[in-house]
């Protein structure tokens, strides 16, 4: 029989696509759905009939294991719990996104561990397993209302072209699956990057939408400084905090990048655009470090998410962010180490930001030497280990 074709494009309600591809992958069905990479084709990770039937009409061959679909960062928990910090980076950086990550499959409480056996046999190989969220609305709310794990592969025969177009599934393979979900051309119309991830090291295995260029950037260290209005204090601990990691790698501040470190700064009430306050510029210029280009932003989804440490100014400033970023708990805190706020020398004069300077220099010293195992992450993905 004919798979059932649902045009994205054409539905009155959305809902009512997730709802019936949730309960045809529920009761065994091998369903298509688009990503923003290529098509893929699902299965159950439940029903080891439904995954087998999967291997039949992608002709896989032994050895190339199927990936998991998973819905986020924290889902991916369930599958590997003992992610390592670079495993983590590139997650929150690259999911949802074009990124699949083989990852170390040795954890006994692995959901993996609960799947049928013949199920485990497809998805884990040589003790790795691969992780994949991907970036399509409709695709990422069916993960999210399905009871249980799926298996999920590109939907073209094994060693053939991918599939990247609504009506390349239905031609190829509408004779073969259950249900198809045509959302028209995929955005990348490439297949997902797939990188290998042992303890903090990396390897590109295949290399698709992501480069290597892309992924040396997704695996650096990134620290994200924190105020109010990103005109003041943010930027001179921006400039203060670039200064002494330029001198703990022993290089230039413009060198900082190359090392894999970028250091940044925001407001949560900031406007796009202001320039710093005179006197943080006089302040910092006194300390060789020129900020009179820089510019406000605000803190936004992708700085929070990128960020391997978030230092906030105040306690109230830290809130917020943990308030409306949950997942950042473990990565906000204040500059100052005992927890206690520094204040705002906004139309003050210079003295006292140069007191708010100082008190920030003083207690970044701390936070430098507490980050060097977050920034040595980098520097064994590269292969570094000096």
């Amino acid at each position: 029989m004919p798979a059932r074709v649902v045009k994205l494009k054409n539905s009155e309600d959305l809902r009512d696509v997730v709802h019936l591809a949730v309960e045809a992958l529920s009761a065994g069905k091998i369903v298509a759905i688009p990503t923003e990479t290529v098509y893929g084709i699902a299965a159950s990770a439940l029903n080891e009939q439904a995954v087998d039937r999967l291997l039949q009409i992608k002709h896989r061959p032994p050895g190339k294991p199927l990936a998991f679909a998973v819905k986020s960062l924290e889902d991916a928990l369930d599958y590997v719990p003992d992610l390592s910090r670079l495993a983590r980076r590139l997650g929150r950086r690259g999911w949802p996104g074009p990124l699949t990550l083989v990852l170390e499959d040795n954890h006994p409480d692995s959901v993996i561990q609960r799947l049928p056996q013949a199920v485990r046999r497809a998805t884990v190989c040589s003790g790795t397993v691969g992780l994949r969220v991907p970036e399509h609305p409709t695709t990422l709310q069916i993960l999210r209302l399905l009871a249980g794990p799926i298996v999920l592969t590109s939907a073209n025969i094994s060693g053939q072209q991918d599939l990247v177009d609504g009506q390349q599934v239905v031609d190829h393979l509408g004779d073969e699956i259950d249900l198809i979900l045509d959302d028209g051309k995929s955005v990348y119309g490439k297949a997902s990057s797939v990188v290998k991830v042992t303890g903090n090291q990396y390897e590109l295995l295949r290399a698709g939408v992501l480069g290597e260029s892309a992924l040396k950037r997704m695996t650096g260290f990134m620290a994200l400084v924190v105020c109010t209005g990103n005109t003041c204090r943010s930027p001179m601990g921006e400039a203060l905090l670039k200064k002494q990691l330029a001198s703990q790698l022993g290089c230039s501040i413009d060198e900082l990048e190359s090392h894999g470190v970028t250091i940044a700064s925001a407001g949560i009430a900031a406007a796009v655009g202001s320039p710093p306050s005179l006197q943080s510029v006089e302040v910092m210029s006194r300390l060789g470090l020129d900020i009179s280009a820089y510019r406000s932003q605000p803190v936004t989804d992708q700085l929070i998410r990128s960020a391997d440490a978030i230092l906030t100014l105040t306690a109230n400033h830290k809130r917020a962010i943990v308030s409306r970023w949950p997942d950042a708990v473990s990565r906000t805190h204040t500059i100052r180490l005992d927890g206690r706020d520094i204040s705002d020398p906004i139309g003050m004069p210079v003295d006292v930001y140069q007191n708010c300077a100082e008190q920030m220099d003083e207690h970044l010293r701390g936070w430098v030497e507490k980050l060097a195992p977050e920034i040595d992450v980098q520097k064994r993905a590269d292969g570094d280990e000096n």
